[in-house]
């Protein structure tokens, strides 16, 4: 069982063509809820893990996770309201939010006593990590399960608009690095954090994998590094494209472990992750492809 740990949002999205003013449709969203719901799509056994609300908008997240195959046993309910995101959305397609995060449930995440025997693999990210009081009990929980033995992925997301602290959040980030399996981040984050790949490696992952948007994907090992190029689509939005490369990745190591990846097997398992994201990039909102829509 794979788990996702972290905050389920609603996005508001604008509907039709961007102004100031343009209508809003709520979507389900939060990096670590599509990265749940795409695990879900792709077939996985993926369990989510996370402080969700009692309200309209928490009760549609968590109708969606069912809908998608995902479990939620180890959601925890509470009667603060939703976080929301305000999407702005540019001509290439890419998104930028606002948020509305005070007094909001998915900040209250209680670190669990103990997860199921059967997790093997748990992902992190976003909001989760950068808001306290939960971003504590986030890091604890990663600390535990990776001392545990379970393999980790990490997608910081960076919102800087989250983040009063920069220097302070880019600290954690490193102390963070010893219990990450894999890295993934995009070339935003990357310049956002200052620092590379091969640094990164030498603290803890055993790969790290850069999105690049348009110009596709690559990995870094100890040994070598493997790109693959993006697939041309006729973009809608990127809303919840790199959140679906988490689970492509997630989903198609399976139970290996990124050091028994040869450069051959990680050509594979990037091509895989960047078709899944280019048909994420086809629609409206973080809509995660299905198993069958990939031929798996």
């Amino acid at each position: 069982m794979i788990v996702v740990a972290g905050e389920s949002l609603i996005d508001l999205v604008p509907d039709g063509a961007a102004t100031p003013l343009s209508p809003l449709l709520p979507r389900p969203g939060g990096g670590p809820y599509n990265t749940a719901v795409a695990l879900g799509r792709l077939g996985a056994e993926v369990a989510f893990c996370s402080r969700v609300s009692t309200d309209a908008f928490g009760e549609a997240l968590v109708d969606g996770l069912r809908a998608s195959g995902v479990l939620d046993g180890l959601v925890q309910r509470g009667p603060e309201p939703t976080t929301l995101a305000v999407a702005s959305v540019g001509p290439d397609g890419s998104a930028r939010y606002g948020f509305y995060v005070e007094g909001t449930a998915d900040r209250l995440f209680a670190l669990p006593e103990r997860l199921p025997e059967e997790v093997r693999a748990l992902a992190f990210g976003t909001c989760s990590l950068a808001l306290e009081p939960g971003a504590s009990a986030y890091e604890a929980l990663l600390r535990r399960e990776s001392e545990r033995g379970a393999f980790t992925l990490l997608d910081p997301n960076i919102r800087p608009a989250l983040i009063p602290d920069p220097a302070a959040y880019r600290e954690r980030f490193t102390a963070w690095l010893p219990y990450v399996s894999l890295l993934k981040l995009s070339e935003e984050d990357a310049a956002w954090l200052g620092g590379t790949p091969a640094e990164w490696l030498q603290h803890g992952p055993s790969a790290v994998v850069l999105t690049r948007g348009e110009a596709g994907l690559t990995v870094f090992t100890p040994s070598y590094e493997v790109s693959v190029p993006a697939v041309r689509v006729e973009v809608a939005d990127t809303i919840g494209a790199g959140d679906t490369v988490n689970a492509a990745l997630l989903h198609g190591l399976a139970d290996r472990p990124p050091a028994s990846l040869d450069a051959g097997e990680w050509k594979d398992l990037l091509a895989y992750a960047a078709r899944a994201a280019a048909l994420t990039c086809t629609r409206a909102g973080a809509e995660p492809p299905y198993g069958h829509e990939l031929g798996a």
